[in-house]
């Protein structure tokens, strides 16, 4: 196999090309259709201007369309930019200024914000439309060969927001992305030719790239796509198409376990389930195996480290409540302030070495000497601790970071949005518990003085400007917000009204 992400495509074609590659309903891609479209895909992108190096954004949900664009910009030597299709027109017009993608491939349902996005950012928009997007491609000849990419070379440039600003883009390389899914199909899925992986997880997320569609394409297995996630949709599916493998967040293995007619499906045909993203409750694991005769397995990873930096294995012992040990070719260690390794047992930041550590932040070199120091090691900002037999525990997330049903949300974001309208003189956003989501995004709210709103104007007011996971839907107001002695705010002194919680 090339250094090229794209061979993945190309090595699967080689072998079984009638074989089944990715599936939506009742339309499915052969490893040999996937191959020729996206090497079609990479002619288009080519006639638009696409130059090796090029940045280009890929905002497509769940469809057969996102793989072939995937795969299509790599086979052009381009570098792809995922981007959440919740996206609003000035987020989209940030990921596409601050990577310099001239080009941007938007799913037709969600054109409108990423027309005026591109705009914004001076760059072309090519609407995907399946039928439309198919009679193109009918008339072009398919891209024959794949750029020879250095292993080191820029893959793919994920966004991830920061506590402390504006979104940055994890820079990973093909050999990255290439060895964690290689590992992780390998050693942790068990996937093989024949297996069938249920691609509930985001494509645009690092989750669902890395371990559900290039984990599961370079094993031959099908990926079988639900566009957007239903604990109904989903067993139907598993039901179908004898789904054998399901990668997930812990609130979608929740939803399938308390869905009411859970047992009308037989999803008998499910063996092993990867969890990741939060904490998963020790009785929703049990109560999943139990109910589904799967085994289910807890990661940890960013999208820095490709993700997936530990896991727990097959057949191997398993600690609930733990995040497992090391995946080839990863260190992982427990260190204090000092970056000195703290005594087993004892809680510390979670610093992460290996194969899958990001080149960089792009266009950013102080923040990735802040985040990658000392000989390699990535400091995950998570705060964990390690046990007497090498498993390892989160036992904090990120200082402030909501995990909102698996999809980060970096509360300084909200805020500084909050603060553009004119009638707020404060706010600090939190998380609330929350039954299905796990958290909810709340916000603690000080008006100006004389100034009048109602909780759910503020919710609709940033709702306009945001992703729809990541606006408030809980919003409570204070005479004013509890500060420290410097006067910055602290948020773990602010409490949750019951009447909102």
């Amino acid at each position: 196999m090339g250094t090229n992400l794209a061979s993945i495509v190309s090595a699967g074609a080689a072998h079984d090309a009638a074989a089944p590659a990715v599936r939506l309903g009742e339309r499915t891609l052969a490893f040999g259709d996937l191959e020729d479209d996206s090497a079609r895909v990479a002619t288009l992108l080519r006639e638009h201007g696409l130059e090796v190096g090029d940045r280009v954004g890929v905002m497509l949900p769940n469809v057969l369309e996102f793989p072939l664009a995937y795969y299509g910009v790599l086979r052009a030597g381009g570098i792809v930019v995922p981007m959440n299709v919740l996206l609003k027109r000035r987020e989209i017009a940030f990921y596409l200024q601050d990577s310099g993608a001239k080009l941007i491939l938007a799913w037709h349902g969600f054109a409108d914000e990423a027309r005026a996005g591109a705009a914004d950012a001076g760059a072309e928009l090519i609407a995907i439309e399946p039928e439309e997007l198919a009679a193109t491609l009918a008339g072009l000849e398919p891209t024959a060969e794949i750029v020879d990419t250095d292993a080191e070379d820029t893959a793919v440039i994920l966004y991830t927001s920061g506590t402390t600003g504006k979104p940055k883009g994890a820079e990973l390389s093909h050999r990255n992305l290439d060895e964690n899914s290689e590992i992780v199909s390998r050693t942790t899925c068990l996937v093989e030719a024949g297996d069938v992986v249920l691609g509930a997880l985001p494509l645009f997320h690092s989750f669902g790239q890395t371990v559900g569609m290039n984990g599961s394409l370079r094993r031959g297995a099908c990926l079988t796509l639900v566009p957007k996630f239903d604990p109904g949709a989903a067993l139907a599916t598993i039901d179908r198409d004898r789904v054998t493998h399901f990668y997930g967040v812990p609130t979608m293995f929740g939803a399938l376990l308390h869905h009411p007619g859970r047992e009308d499906f037989d999803t008998s045909s499910l063996r092993i389930c990867i969890t990741g993203g939060a904490s998963m409750p020790v009785e929703v694991l049990h109560g999943f195996e139990e109910a589904f005769g799967a085994e289910l397995l807890e990661g940890y990873g960013l999208s820095e480290t490709s993700p997936t930096a530990s896991s727990g294995f097959p057949g191997k012992l398993r600690k609930p409540g733990s995040i497992g040990t090391p995946l080839e070719k990863v260190e992982m260690r427990i260190v204090d302030e000092n970056d000195e390794e703290v005594p087993q047992g004892e809680v510390g930041e979670i610093v992460i070495r290996g194969h899958n550590i990001m080149k960089g932040y792009w266009g950013k070199p102080e923040a990735t000497a802040e985040a990658i120091r000392g000989d390699g090691w990535f400091h995950s900002g998570d705060m964990g601790r390690e046990d007497e037999d090498g498993y390892f525990y989160v036992v904090d997330r990120k200082k402030d970071m909501i995990i909102r049903g698996g999809y980060n949300v970096y509360p300084r974001e909200v805020e500084e949005l909050l603060y553009e309208h004119p009638a707020i003189r404060e706010a600090a956003v939190v998380g609330v518990p929350h039954p299905e989501w796990g958290e909810e995004v709340g916000a603690a709210v000080v008006l100006e003085p004389g100034e009048a709103l109602a909780p759910e104007e503020i919710s609709a007011w940033v709702r306009e400007r945001i992703a729809a996971y990541k606006y408030p839907r809980v919003v409570w107001f204070l005479d004013e917000l509890p500060k420290g002695p410097t006067g910055k705010i602290v948020k773990r002194e602010i409490e949750v009204p019951a009447e909102v919680s």
